[in-house]
């Protein structure tokens, strides 16, 4: 009787080809894997009493075979094999289309239901998200029109550091961060072209960094300066901060993760985090933990307060501010961040961009609020103006609505920010479907308390009718544009991330 000899070569997914087993099939017999029901590649032929010398040389055969396939593995850096976070691998069975790693913020609920929609939306049929070696690693898989084997969307999120640094290796296709890029990542990366440009940096959608507590601590609100001294150690009791007495006990995220970064950046400064501070990479799992500990505070991204209560917190100068989907989606709360996918600005795979467009379309950001982040469709919504704002901002205000955007612009310079040019679209889009006039769109421009009260008057006004000859370009002309220098200010003039926040334009209509 004729064999058929064969081996499996779906290497990293299958044990009998990590085995190097050979296979001989009798004639007539699916030439298949035994272990994955993959196609076998075809070693030849022999008889059941074939001699152990043909064999044995078949078997030689073969293994040169794997030798070379195995060389070519490594020099073509096949996507599916790698894991540039972990230095391990997570099998997936089928092509891999797309490659996401950074954030676990992004990827541990977001980026896998981005990925599942955005597979239906191409066409595949039996898209579901697989689970990998750990809770930071997924696979998404579906069929597509045409194929035989699955497309599969790879999800690795071990923290923000780790995208910039998939990215460099060529690991990965799109980077998630809840941070903005660094300088040096940005020198870092100067071959995949300018990570600030519009083309490399999105905005995905805004979080709120969350301080949490327990709920039966009395503690409603706490300073930026409070905080900072909590979390460096150098406030220890609940008494010194008003409340009961009792030993903090510090929660915080790992060094990897983007909201440690984040906190850092916004609250810490140059203060080191206390030494007795617990650590977690889950972002559940610290929410929990405070949850469950009275002494306890922490700090995590907006959708995972979960069983703990969120408090209020002011900066220097301005009012204490909850979180909530508004106060974040205007970037008004002190802890509000952006989160980002970032891409080389020419990208070689065709699905790079093609997946972005879609998580910052309309369907997108619905996921986005779908999964408890602050998506950037637009809303409107009724807010009380403070009892210090300009006689005139009170009247222009009267009876008019607030949109959920800011434009603010970038760093050191008069031009809109890569969030705001995309913004303009979004608001356009809601001014034509509510069947708004240009003359129902107002226009208030802010500026930072640097310099005298004329020259920001004269910033804020520029600043104002920037927008408005954005607006005009897309057909729309605003009624009323105004200018309020240093007024109102949401965060800060006493660093520079809150004189950024301090220079925006806010969006009201009037019905």
């Amino acid at each position: 009787m004729a064999i058929r000899q064969g081996r499996c070569t779906n290497f990293g997914n299958c044990g009998a080809a990590d085995r190097k087993q050979i296979f001989q099939i009798a004639d007539g017999a699916d030439f298949v894997c035994s272990e994955c029901g993959r196609q076998l590649t075809d070693m030849g032929r022999t008889s059941s009493g074939g001699s152990a010398v043909g064999i044995a040389l078949a078997a030689v055969l073969l293994l040169l075979l794997a030798c070379g396939f195995a060389v070519f593995r490594l020099m073509s850096h096949h996507p599916s094999r790698q894991n540039t976070a972990t230095g391990g691998s997570t099998p997936v069975s089928g092509n891999v289309i797309l490659r996401l790693s950074g954030s676990n913020t992004i990827g541990s609920e977001l980026a896998p239901a981005l990925a599942l929609a955005f597979l239906k939306q191409l066409g595949a049929t039996d898209a579901r998200i697989v689970a990998g070696a750990n809770d930071e690693e997924k696979s998404i898989q579906g069929t597509l029109a045409g194929d035989s084997d699955p497309s599969v969307i790879q999800i690795q999120a071990h923290g923000s550091a780790t995208a910039f640094t998939a990215l460099s290796s060529g690991s990965c296709d799109i980077g998630m961060a809840s941070r903005k890029i660094k300088p040096e990542e940005i020198a870092n990366l100067t071959t995949l072209g300018d990570m600030t440009s519009p083309g490399s940096e999105f905005v995905l959608g805004l979080d709120g960094i969350a301080v949490i507590v327990n709920q039966a601590n009395p503690t409603s609100s706490l300073t930026k300066d409070q905080l900072a001294r909590i979390f460096s150690g150098e406030i220890t009791d609940w008494s010194a901060v008003g409340g009961q007495r009792g030993l903090i006990q510090v929660y915080a995220r790992d060094d990897k993760s983007g909201t440690f970064d984040s906190f850092k950046n916004m609250v810490l400064e140059t203060r080191p985090l206390a030494s007795s501070a617990k650590r977690f990479e889950d972002s559940a799992v610290l929410s929990d933990a405070v949850a469950n500990d009275p002494n306890g505070i922490g700090f995590i991204g907006l959708p995972y307060v979960r069983s703990a209560r969120a408090i209020a917190v002011a900066e220097r100068g301005a009012t204490p501010m909850l979180p909530n989907r508004f106060t974040v989606a205007t970037e008004d709360y002190p802890l509000s961040r952006r989160l980002y996918l970032y891409t080389p600005t020419s990208p070689q795979n065709k699905y790079t961009r093609k997946f972005v467009q879609f998580a910052v379309s309309k369907a997108g950001q619905d996921i986005v609020a779908a999964t408890s982040f602050v998506a950037q469709n637009v809303v409107e919504q009724r807010q009380t103006v403070s009892s210090e704002a300009p006689a005139e901002y009170k009247r222009l205000t009267n009876g008019a609505e607030r949109l959920s955007l800011d434009f603010r612009f970038r760093t050191g310079r008069a031009d809109l920010d890569n969030k705001a040019i995309v913004d303009l679209d979004r608001v356009i889009g809601f001014v034509s479907d509510l069947h708004y006039s240009g003359e129902s769109v107002l226009l208030f421009g802010f500026a930072d308390s640097t310099g005298g009260s004329q020259m920001n008057q004269t910033l804020s006004e520029n600043r104002a009718k920037a927008v408005e000859q954005q607006f005009e370009q897309r057909g729309l002309h605003p009624g009323t544009v105004r200018g309020f220098g240093a007024n109102l200010p949401v965060a800060s003039n006493e660093t520079e991330e809150g004189r950024e926040k301090n220079r925006r334009v806010e969006i009201w209509v009037r019905k």
